[in-house]
C-alpha cells in the first residue's frame, strides 16, 4: 500500500526512578503519497516523539509503521528530517553539506554535481555554494537543511520546527519556499509546528493532538496550502475563512493548554 500508515502506535518512556510517562496512546493516522501534513498541538504532546518514531530514531512501546508497504524498523533514505536547528556538518561549505547523501550513496561525481547544482538553484544559494555553513544566516542554513535532505531524494521528508528559530520575515519567505518545494517535487511533507497560522498554512490537513498522552483530538482539511503555492500568504491570512478557523484552533489549544496548567497547579 503506497503511502504512510500509522496503526495503534504508543509510546511509553522508562524515568531513571522507575516511573512511566506515556507519552503517545493509539495514534492512527494515514498520509496520501505527495500530501503535506502539519501537526499542531499544545506544549509536551507528544509531536516530536511522533516523528522521532516515523523517522525510525525510536521504536513504538506498541502499534507500527509503514511506509508504501514496509514496516519502519530503524531510519531509512526513504525517511528525511529537517530539525529546528539545520544540524549541518559545520567543517564542510554549502556544496559538501548537500552532496553528502548522493556521495555517501557513492553515486558518480557528475551525477551528483548535476543534483548538487540544481538544488542549489531551487533553494536559491547557489552563488553561496562556496562559504562555509557558519558563515550564513538561520534561514540560509535552513535552506541548506532542505536542499541536503532533497538530495537524498526521500519519499517522506519530517520537519520538526524547521522554522521555529528564524524572525518573521525570513519565516515567512521559508514557509513559501517549502510549498514551493512541496508542490514541484510531489513529496510527502509531515511538518510539526507550535503556530496555529503556520499550521493552517503549510497543511493540506492539519492534525492536532490533544494534551500528554497524545492521541489524535481533531482533523482538518484545508484548502490554503494549495493555494499558497501561487499565492501571497498574507492575502490568505488575511481571507475570512483562514481567521476563522485560526481563533477555533487558537482557542482549541488555549483551552488544552488551560487544562495541562490546572492537572499540574500552575497559576497565573
Amino acid at each position: 500500500m503506497a503511502g504512510l500508515e500509522i496503526r495503534n502506535l504508543s509510546m511509553c518512556f522508562a524515568l531513571p526512578d522507575g516511573t512511566h510517562v506515556q507519552a503517545l496512546r493509539d495514534i492512527t493516522l494515514s498520509v496520501a503519497t505527495g500530501e503535506i501534513v502539519t501537526i499542531l498541538g499544545p506544549s509536551g504532546c507528544g509531536k516530536t516523539t511522533l516523528l522521532n518514531v516515523v523517522a525510525g530514531f525510536l521504536a513504538p512501546s506498541r502499534g507500527l509503521v509503514r511506509l508504501n508497504g514496509r514496516a519502519v524498523t530503524g531510519p531509512g533514505a526513504e525517511r528525511g528530517m529537517v530539525f529546528q536547528q539545520g544540524a549541518l556538518f559545520e567543517w564542510m561549505n554549502v556544496r559538501k553539506n548537500v552532496a553528502f547523501g548522493p556521495r555517501m550513496k557513492h553515486m558518480p561525481r557528475r551525477a551528483r554535481d548535476e543534483i548538487v547544482d540544481h538544488l542549489l538553484d531551487t533553494v536559491g544559494l547557489r552563488e553561496f555554494k562556496d562559504k562555509a555553513v557558519y558563515e550564513l544566516s538561520g534561514g540560509m542554513q535552513q535552506r541548506v537543511a532542505l536542499a541536503r535532505c532533497l538530495a537524498n531524494d526521500p519519499d517522506v521528508i519530517l520537519m520538526d520546527e524547521p522554522l521555529g528559530a528564524l524572525d518573521a520575515l525570513t519565516r515567512e519567505k521559508m514557509q513559501g519556499l517549502i510549498l514551493r518545494l512541496w508542490k514541484e517535487t510531489g513529496k510527502t511533507v509531515i511538518l510539526v509546528t507550535h503556530s496555529v497560522e503556520e499550521a493552517l498554512l503549510l497543511g493540506e490537513r492539519l492534525v492536532v493532538l490533544a494534551p500528554r498522552p497524545g492521541t489524535v483530538f481533531r482533523e482538518y482539511r484545508l484548502p490554503f496550502a494549495s493555494c499558497g503555492v501561487n499565492a501571497d500568504l498574507r492575502e490568505i491570512r488575511n481571507s475570512g475563512g483562514f481567521a476563522a478557523t485560526r481563533d477555533e484552533i487558537l482557542s482549541m489549544i488555549w483551552e488544552m493548554e488551560e487544562e495541562i496548567m490546572g492537572r499540574t497547579g500552575v497559576s497565573a
